[in-house]
């Protein structure tokens, strides 16, 4: 294994690790719906509001002194997925950033053109899709999952993936599941028929360091907050493909990348904080090496650790009666992320009773809404555990005794 922190080390900088519900201190296992942020993250964002807070590109010092937070913050997400500081583009979330590139690509769309989605995808990197192709009479077709190992067929792949495609929208990995699709290889079968790839990178990017050069896709997005930052959202897009957009945009604003893509003041505070989750999974490594080369030690490091963590839990429900685990199992690519159910016993209910122990998981179809309907739990959902940076095999032990008490 990597030699980075080790987890003790690294639940120190957690002051939400000290809570405690019912006498017990908390496990968190909604790290797929959102991880903790480490104290210094909060301290950035405090330091922000306090001391630096004014909007952008005036003459005065805390405008100023804004403009170059916002620029550190750029190159730091910039060294996070592997692009350039004026290829990154901050916004409220994920899925706001996809609705507005949706509106920006559809201004050069016409009917019938075609958008391929994915059934293994989150909504929020199909349904904007889907709205797009309602309002310009596109077609849009979506690549099966499946259900026997929650992966993409491969066929299906080749069969909606043909000449005249506008676009893919594909998922790295997915946030029910944990599947790790092959990125690289999606993204040159698209451009092989000459289609733009968007990929969402959210739930990948809470446990591995994404790599858009290497992928070679037009577009990227993440969220800050699944890995140890705040709410904001994060759109990547090659520079050249950038500044083609049509984006919506107020008359005097700047019109070249990535400020062509941003609208109005934006959550400076936020993206502050975001820049410095990432120097906070940086320093995880120790050292002066670059910063990207940090944050691969990391992030190899953290997924052997997952590795490890998400083997023990799936073993261990897989030996508790009742229970039935969903996705690719573990040995195979994927994230420490499962979902599961188990027999009579709604999933809510579920959450509720292991909360009770200080466990706290999420439960519902996280809106991968078409894979809970594949596996006929669109109306009560799944049981969702992650794991996360600061997750001990302690936790994952009390995880298991908890569902195994549930059963019994």
């Amino acid at each position: 294994m990597s030699a980075i922190a080790s987890v003790e080390r690294i639940r120190e900088h957690f002051p939400a690790l000290n809570r405690r519900h019912n006498g017990h201190l908390v496990a968190y296992f909604d790290g797929p719906g959102g991880t903790q942020t480490p104290r210094a993250v909060a301290d950035a964002v405090c330091d922000y509001l306090l001391n630096h807070n004014a909007n952008t590109h005036w003459a005065f010092p805390s405008s100023l002194e804004t403009d170059a937070a916002l620029l550190a913050a750029r190159q730091a997400l910039a060294d996070w997925v592997g692009g350039s500081p004026e290829e990154i583009v901050f916004g409220a979330n994920m899925t706001t950033l996809t609705f507005h590139l949706g509106r920006a690509l559809g201004h050069g769309w016409r009917a019938g053109d075609v958008v391929v989605v994915t059934e293994l995808d989150h909504h929020a990197n199909s349904d904007p899709w889907r709205v797009l192709a309602k309002e310009l009479g596109l077609e849009v077709r979506t690549i099966r999952m499946r259900p026997e190992d929650g992966r993409l067929d491969e066929e299906d792949v080749a069969r909606k993936l043909t000449p005249g495609v506008r676009l893919l929208a594909v998922g790295a990995a997915s946030n029910a599941l944990g599947t790790v699709n092959d990125v690289a290889r999606l993204v040159s079968h698209a451009h092989a028929v000459g289609a733009l790839t968007f990929v969402d990178g959210v739930h990948y990017a809470a446990h591995h360091m994404p790599d858009v050069r290497a992928w070679d896709t037009d577009f990227f997005a993440c969220s800050a907050y699944k890995f140890y930052g705040p709410h904001v959202g994060v759109l990547w897009g090659r520079k050249a493909v950038l500044e083609k957009l049509d984006a919506p945009k107020l008359a005097p604003a700047y019109a070249s990348a990535p400020d062509l893509m941003e609208t109005g003041t934006l959550n400076h505070e936020g993206i502050v904080g975001a820049g410095v989750a990432v120097d906070f999974l940086a320093s995880l490594a120790g050292g002066a090496a670059p910063r990207r080369e940090r944050l691969a030690l990391v992030s190899q490091a953290l997924h052997e650790r997952g590795e490890a963590l998400i083997g023990r839990l799936w073993n261990g429900l897989a030996a508790i009666r009742g229970v039935k685990l969903y996705g690719p199992p573990p040995g195979t690519a994927r994230t420490p992320t499962l979902s599961f159910t188990l027999a009579e016993h709604d999933p809510e209910r579920i959450a509720l009773a292991l909360a009770e122990r200080g466990v706290f998981v999420s439960h519902g179809d996280f809106y991968a809404t078409t894979v809970a309907r594949i596996y006929g739990r669109e109306a009560a959902g799944f049981v969702r555990a992650g794991c996360a940076a600061y997750t001990t095999t302690a936790e994952v032990e009390r995880l298991i005794d908890g569902v195994r008490a549930i059963a019994a």
